[in-house]
């Protein structure tokens, strides 16, 4: 799908390949966003939760594939029955309910940001991270609302009020959180 150019934060502070080393890196990376999914404040339909900063960090820190392999990992959990999603919820109901779209997104948006991580390198920086954070942002919302829109029946407003107007100072939060976290992690990494 792409030929990754630049290294993920995981191939430089574990620079030896294998097998076990990316098993090891996709659940670890469904770990980090199951607990995060966990830090929730309950709204309806759609919870705010730390979901969407762990999904954006996996998949930049891992790189497409392995980010894309970690959400579907984390995907599948929450599918037979494992309490992974927000507040402890589980099951193949999640996904033909209101929040259906939003945990589909999640999966695109970890393959994108880590296609724009290897491909341009853009968590290097505050504002290259910044910049895939949002793109990341932006999918999970285009496939999100659509969804909930088709299980709710909301529309125009009382859709992005219900959807988007919630989320956006939190993710506006967790994007400016990645931006330092990133750039940081790779000035650690380059120090070793």
């Amino acid at each position: 799908m792409t030929q990754a150019t630049h290294p993920t934060l995981a191939q430089a502070l574990v620079p030896t390949r294998s097998l076990t080393r990316d098993l090891a890196l996709i659940a670890g990376g469904a770990l980090v966003i199951a607990l995060l999914s966990q830090i929730e404040i309950p709204l309806k339909p759609v919870p705010v939760t730390l979901q969407t900063l762990g999904v954006l960090l996996v998949g930049a820190a891992l790189g497409w594939q392995r980010g894309a392999a970690s959400l579907g990992t984390y995907l599948l959990a929450g599918a037979v029955g494992l309490p992974v999603f927000a507040g402890g919820a589980a099951g193949i109901a999640k996904f033909t309910g209101p929040t259906g779209g939003y945990l589909i997104g999640f999966l695109l948006a970890a393959a994108l940001v880590g296609i724009l991580v290897q491909r341009f390198a853009l968590d290097r920086r505050i504002g290259g991270t910044a910049l895939a954070m949002l793109l990341g942002n932006i999918i999970i919302y285009a496939v999100g609302l659509p969804w909930l829109s088709a299980t709710t029946g909301l529309h125009g407003h009382a859709l992005y009020t219900a959807g988007l107007t919630p989320f956006l100072l939190g993710d506006t939060l967790k994007l400016a959180l990645a931006a330092l976290l990133l750039p940081g992690a790779w000035s650690l990494a380059q120090k070793r």
